[in-house]
C-alpha cells in the first residue's frame, strides 16, 4: 500500500506542479495585460509594480488550485491508464477506492489549505492590492485636481436600521475621505423623523469613531406630532452618536465578487437581509467562498472514475465526460447562487448544495467503476 501510494503520488505531484505553474502564469499575464498600462501611466516604479502583482497572486490561488488539481489527476491517472498500470493494479486486487486514497488525502489537505487561504490570506491581500492601486491612481490625479475632487462617488446613500438613521451624500471623496452635501435623517422605531442634520461637508474621525459635520444645521422634530421643534446652525459639530463607518457605506456600493471575505462578513453582520434584500447577494457570496475549497473533494470523486475507466482505444472519452460533469458543476453553482440571491432558497443551501450533489454523483460513479 505504501509503495502504491508513493508511486501514484509521485506521478500526480509532477503533473500538479507543471499545471499550477502554467495556469498561474497565464492568470498573471492576463492581469498584467489589464493593469500594467495603467500602473505605468500612474508613474509606478518597477518595485511598486512587482509589489502590486505580488499582492495579487494570493487572490488567484483559490481559482488556480482546483483547476490544477483536476488537470493533474487526469494527466497522472490517464498516463497510468494508457500504460496499462491501472489494469495491473486491479489484477493485483487493488480496488479503485484504495488506489485513489492518495488523491483523497491530497484533496482533503488542499481543501484545508484553501479554506485557510480564502478565509485569511486572500481577504487581506485583496484589500491591500485594491488600496495600493487606488492610491497610485489618486496620487497621479493630484497633479491636476484638488484632493476633494478625486475618487468621487456620487449619490452615496446608507440605511442603518439599527440606529434608525438614513444617510445621503451628494458626493464622497475616497481620497480625501470626505462627504460633500451630507444629510442624515434619524427616525423613531415607528418610522417618525426625530432629527435631521444637513451640512456642506462631513468627515469620519477614525480616532474617536464618530462623524464631524462642517457648516450645517440641525433640525429636531416632535416625536408625537412630527412638527419641527427647533433648529440651530453650526460651523463645526461632532456628533458622537453618529458612528456609522464609511468603509461599510462604500462596501455596499461594490459588487459582492469584488469584496474580500472580511468585507462581506462586515456587511452581513451589520445589515440583515430582511432589512435590505440586496444584502442576500453578499450573504450568498460569503458562504460560497467558505464552501468553494471543498470542491477539491468533488474533483477527486468525479475525476478518478473517469480518468481510469475511459474506452481503451480512446481514453480521452473518459476525460471529456469528466470535463462535461465539471461544467455541469459550475452551472449548478451559478444556478444555486441565483436562487439564493433571490431568496428562493437559503444562502447556506445555495453554497453547499452543488458540493453535496456532486459528491453524491461521485459515490455513484465510484460504485460503477469498481
Amino acid at each position: 500500500m505504501g509503495i502504491l501510494a508513493r508511486y501514484i503520488f509521485k506521478e500526480w505531484l509532477s503533473a500538479f506542479a507543471l499545471t499550477i505553474a502554467v495556469v498561474l502564469g497565464l492568470l498573471i499575464l492576463q492581469n498584467m495585460y489589464d493593469a500594467l498600462p495603467d500602473l505605468l501611466d500612474y508613474g509606478a516604479s518597477f518595485e511598486m509594480i512587482v509589489l502590486y502583482f505580488a499582492l495579487r497572486i494570493p487572490s488567484f490561488v483559490p481559482a488556480v488550485l482546483p483547476i490544477a488539481f483536476l488537470v493533474s489527476i487526469l494527466i497522472s491517472l490517464g498516463s497510468l491508464h494508457r500504460n496499462n498500470e491501472i489494469i495491473a493494479m486491479r489484477a493485483a486486487g487493488r480496488s479503485l477506492l484504495r488506489m485513489s486514497l492518495p488523491m483523497w488525502g491530497v484533496g482533503l489537505l488542499l481543501s484545508a489549505a484553501l479554506f485557510y487561504i480564502s478565509a485569511d490570506l486572500v481577504p487581506r491581500t485583496v484589500e491591500q492590492s485594491r488600496t495600493f492601486y487606488a492610491n497610485l491612481e489618486f496620487a497621479a490625479q493630484e497633479e491636476t485636481r484638488e484632493v476633494r475632487d478625486i475618487g468621487l462617488i456620487y449619490n452615496l446613500g446608507f440605511d442603518n436600521p439599527k440606529t434608525g438613521r438614513i444617510w445621503f451624500m451628494n458626493r464622497f471623496s475616497e481620497r480625501a475621505w470626505l462627504g460633500l452635501g451630507v444629510t442624515v435623517h434619524e427616525r423613531s422605531p415607528e418610522g417618525q423623523e426625530l432629527l435631521r442634520v444637513s451640512a456642506r461637508e462631513a468627515y469620519y474621525d477614525d480616532v474617536d469613531g464618530h462623524w464631524v459635520f462642517i457648516d450645517g444645521r440641525e433640525l429636531i422634530f416632535d416625536p408625537v406630532t412630527n412638527d419641527p421643534l427647533r433648529m440651530r446652525s453650526f460651523d463645526r459639530h461632532e456628533f458622537t452618536e453618529f458612528t456609522e463607518d464609511p468603509v461599510l457605506m462604500l462596501t455596499l456600493y461594490k459588487r459582492p465578487k469584488d469584496l474580500s471575505l472580511f468585507e462581506l462578513r462586515n456587511v452581513i453582520e451589520t445589515v440583515a437581509p430582511e432589512e435590505n434584500p440586496n444584502v442576500r447577494a453578499y450573504l450568498v457570496r460569503y458562504h460560497g467562498l467558505l464552501a468553494a475549497p471543498f470542491s477539491c473533494l468533488v474533483i477527486v470523486g468525479i475525476a478518478v472514475p473517469f480518468a481510469v475507466s475511459g474506452v481503451r482505444t480512446n481514453p480521452m472519452i473518459g476525460v471529456a465526460k469528466c470535463i462535461g460533469w465539471f461544467a455541469f458543476f459550475y452551472v449548478l453553482i451559478s444556478v444555486a447562487n441565483i436562487l439564493g440571491a433571490r431568496a428562493l432558497i437559503d444562502p447556506r443551501l445555495a453554497a453547499w448544495i452543488p458540493n453535496a450533489v456532486m459528491l453524491g454523483l461521485a459515490t455513484y460513479f465510484f460504485s460503477r467503476a469498481r
